[in-house]
This record gives structure tokens, C-alpha cells and sequence, in this order.
């Protein structure tokens, strides 16, 4: 099918980088109806939500702030700030800490790949206290960079308060941002992902298991964290792949361990029942040529930043339209990256994807001849 059989030519607003989910509502099939504070299914490759409640309530996550905890560490690591091989020395502060825990010593050094594995699958919040103090110094230093991440990733409405979830009234987020963090962990770390898919872990001969019950009820599912607190209620992030569709669904404020195992296996399902994704083009792909007035070309190739992905109902799929919306009024000089249009995916009349078209290449001012012609051909174009 050739998705992009059509061009309309118009002026151009805002627009946005990201992938824009377009489709109303109820123009889904209707989604489980649960009974948690808060609930969110989301194709992972399109950003689509496929189910939600109160998606944008904020709410106290618990020990789901383990995904920003390691988020951090992963780019520490990354960067080369810290290694895996290194030593971390457990603090009182650390080895005091309540709830759940991997139950390391005061005064002893352990090495920072089992701190890792203690907090990812137990869960550990004296893992937490321990990294957060060999990474950034103190806690506190190591929450900043918590909070500047999640600027950096859109979390608009989250605030961190300390690296473990332990309740405060400072520490919120919503669903819809930790849907942001959970598809960053995915798509830029799946080499540590891989560790929210282990089962259990032995440290200081205690075995502890993954509290994520769905890792042993379904094999698609890979991650991602479970939290609670008596304030926050049952949490789970889950994650699950079928083929070459990934769904992530965010359960919050559930009654009980059982009921947020439950509830997530019922949003995956109905998401995997009702719904299909495709790769409609690669990153960099070109899709238009956009006129460039008063330039030394005519034209510049305009396309998209990031692989485009589509999801919609099952069956529609062969039903979509396409068409490009382009800028007619840029001027040169025109850098890489700038925008330049949109493409939009219609199921029938409804419009379910947007995607920005950004300059592929740049594109100098001409000389005066041409800034005078090109001027007076844009008047009557």
C-alpha cells in the first residue's frame, strides 16, 4: 500500500517531534473498566494510548522511582562515570533503610553490578540509598539528577524526593510520564532492561523473587517494576512483547498484590486483542521535497527524525491514507533539522497519527538575483 498517496500543500503551526496519537477515544473499542486510582496501555513503538484512567492524576509512585533511580545510573555508567566493577561502600544511612531491601552491611563494599541486581529485582531501598551516595555523593545530589532527567525526558508533572519511592508529599508523577521513562529505559538501555526480566536473586544467602507476578504467569512479558506503600497502594509497570508489538501498561492505586497482577494482564491482553502496530518508514526516510524560497536550491528534502510506527484497530490497517502538510512560505537559510511539515495517518476521516517533517539537508541564502526573483514568484505562488 502506498501510505503517502496524497499531498496538500498548507501553512504550517506547531508542531511536535513526537509521535501525536490522534484517535478519539471512542473510536476504540471500549477498554477494561478496572478498579485503580490510575491506568495507562501504550504501544511502546507509537506512543498510542490504547486504554487509560486518569492517566494525568498525580500520584505517589513507590518503589516504581527505582525506573528514574536506574535511569540515572544507566547513563553514569554509560558515560563512564562509574563501572560495574566498582566497589560501593554501604553507608549507616543506607544500611538503616526500611521497607524492602537486599540486606547489605554497613561498612562493607559490594560491587556495584550485585547493588544493581539488588535493586532492580529485590527491589532493594538500601540499593538505592547506597548507589544514589556512590554516584552523586549524598542522596540529595543524586536526586537533582533524578529531576533533571526527567525534564529532559518531558515528565512535566513528576518530582522526586529521594531515590527509593519512601512517600512524601513532594514525591508525585503521573502515568503518562512514567509511560515517558519506561519506553526510555527500553529503547535506550535494553542491555539493563534485561535485568527487570529476572526472576529472583541471592545476596548474603537470602533468595528474594521479583514481586512482578506477571513474569511467571505470562513468557511475553519482560518487566518492568512493581511498587507499594500503604499510601500509594499496589503499582506495576508492566511491559509484554508479541512478535514485533511491544505494549506497556502503568497500574496504580490497586487494592492488592493480586488485583494490580490481574488488572495489568487484562490491559495487555485487550491491548494485543483489538489492536495491531506497523513500521511505516525509517528514520531518515524522504518523504517530500519542500520548496525553499531565496536559497541557492529550489527545494530541500523533508522527512522524519525517528522510525514512524502506526498503531490502530486490528483489520484498519489497509484502510489508512496518508498526507503531508508542507510549509510553502520557508526561506532560506534553512538548517538541518528544521521544520519544514507533517505527515498525518487517517483511518477514514478520523486522524489517528502526526508525525513532524524536518529539513534533511540545509540550504543557503542565494545571491540578490535570486532573493529578488524568488520574492516576487512568491507573491503569486
Amino acid at each position: 500500500m502506498n501510505i503517502m498517496n496524497k499531498i496538500i500543500l498548507s501553512a504550517l503551526f506547531v508542531l511536535s517531534f513526537m509521535v501525536v496519537p490522534l484517535y478519539a477515544a471512542d473510536e476504540f473499542p471500549s477498554g477494561p473498566d478496572l478498579n485503580a486510582d490510575s491506568y495507562l496501555l501504550v504501544d511502546f513503538h507509537s506512543g498510542v494510548e490504547l486504554a487509560a484512567k486518569n492517566q494525568n492524576k498525580r500520584i505517589e509512585p513507590a518503589s516504581i522511582t527505582k525506573l528514574m533511580t536506574g535511569y540515572v545510573i544507566y547513563h553514569a555508567l554509560k558515560n563512564g562515570n562509574i563501572n560495574l566493577d566498582d566497589n560501593v561502600l554501604i553507608s549507616e544511612k543506607a544500611w538503616k533503610m526500611e521497607g524492602s531491601r537486599m540486606f547489605v552491611e554497613a561498612g562493607k563494599k559490594v560491587p556495584l553490578k550485585r547493588m544493581l541486581s539488588g535493586l532492580i529485582i529485590m527491589s532493594g531501598n538500601d540499593a538505592a540509598v547506597a548507589l544514589a551516595e556512590h554516584i552523586a555523593g549524598n542522596e540529595a545530589a543524586f536526586v537533582s539528577r533524578m529531576n533533571d532527567w526527567a525534564k529532559k525526558l518531558g515528565m512535566e508533572s513528576t518530582h522526586f524526593s529521594n531515590s527509593t519511592g519512601w512517600p512524601d508529599e513532594n514525591h508525585y508523577t503521573t502515568a503518562s510520564d512514567i509511560v515517558k521513562l519506561t519506553r526510555a529505559v527500553i529503547k535506550e538501555f535494553p542491555e539493563h532492561y534485561k535485568l527487570h526480566a529476572v526472576k529472583s536473586y541471592s545476596y548474603n544467602g537470602i533468595k528474594q523473587y521479583n514481586r512482578n507476578k506477571l513474569l511467571w504467569r505470562d513468557k511475553t512479558v519482560d518487566g518492568v517494576k512493581t511498587g507499594h506503600t500503604e499510601s500509594a497502594g499496589y503499582c506495576l509497570v508492566s511491559s509484554s512483547k508479541r512478535n514485533e508489538m511491544r505494549l506497556i501498561s502503568v497500574m496504580l492505586g490497586a487494592k492488592s498484590e493480586k488485583e494490580r497482577a490481574d488488572f495489568s494482564q487484562e490491559l495487555l491482553e485487550y491491548g494485543f486483542r483489538f489492536f495491531e502496530t506497523h513500521k511505516l518508514y525509517d528514520a531518515g526516510s524522504v518523504l517530500a521535497e519542500a520548496r525553499i524560497w531565496k536559497g541557492t536550491k529550489d527545494t530541500v528534502p523533508a522527512g522524519i527524525v525517528n522510525d514512524f510506527y502506526v498503531t490502530v484497530r486490528k483489520g484498519h490497517y489497509e484502510k489508512l491514507k496518508g498526507l503531508m502538510e508542507l510549509d510553502t512560505s520557508l526561506d532560506a537559510p534553512i538548517k538541518r533539522g528544521d521544520l519544514v511539515g507533517k505527515a498525518i495517518i487517517k483511518d477514514g476521516d478520523t486522524t489517528v497519527h502526526e508525525v513532524t517533517l524536518v529539513a534533511l539537508d540545509a540550504v543557503d541564502s542565494g545571491g540578490f538575483w535570486s532573493k529578488v526573483t524568488d520574492s516576487v514568484k512568491k507573491l503569486f505562488h
